[in-house]
C-alpha cells in the first residue's frame, strides 16, 4: 500500500482525525525517556516498582507516577504479590515490534532525529 493510498483511505474515513488523535496520544506515551525505560526493561518480564528503580537508577516516585501512566494507557497491567505489585507489559509482542520498528528507523535516519531543530536534543 502506497501513501498516497493510505491518505486517499484516511480522507474517506470520517473518523479519521480521532483515529490520527489517539495515535498521536500513543506516541506522546513514549515520549518520555523514563517511560521508555520502563517499557523497555520490562520486555524481560514482571517487575516490581522497587526493582524497577534498582534497575533503572530512578526515584521510587518516578517509576511509580509512570506506571500509573502507562497502566491508565492500557500498556501495562499490573496483579498484586503480597504487599506488592508486579507489572508487566499488556501487549508485550507488540510492544517489541514497536521497539524493533523504532530502532529500524533510528538507524535509517542517522542523527537526523537528534539534530532535529524542533524536537531534537537542540530544542527548547
Amino acid at each position: 500500500m502506497t501513501a498516497k493510498m493510505i491518505d486517499e483511505e484516511l480522507v474517506d474515513q470520517p473518523d479519521a482525525a480521532d483515529a490520527l488523535a489517539v495515535a498521536a496520544l500513543l506516541f506522546h506515551g513514549f515520549s518520555d525517556p523514563n517511560r521508555l525505560a520502563i517499557l523497555r526493561h520490562l520486555t524481560l518480564g514482571e517487575h516490581r516498582v522497587v526493582d524497577l528503580t534498582a534497575h533503572l537508577g530512578l526515584a521510587q516516585s518516578t517509576v511509580s507516577k509512570h506506571l500509573a501512566c502507562l497502566r491508565e494507557c492500557g500498556l501495562v497491567v499490573s496483579r498484586p504479590e503480597g504487599r506488592a505489585s508486579l507489572f508487566r507489559l499488556a501487549e508485550p509482542e507488540a510492544m517489541l515490534e514497536i521497539f524493533e520498528a523504532a530502532e529500524r528507523l533510528l538507524a535509517l535516519t542517522g542523527d537526523a532525529v537528534a539534530l532535529c531543530p524542533t524536537s531534537g536534543r537542540q530544542a527548547s
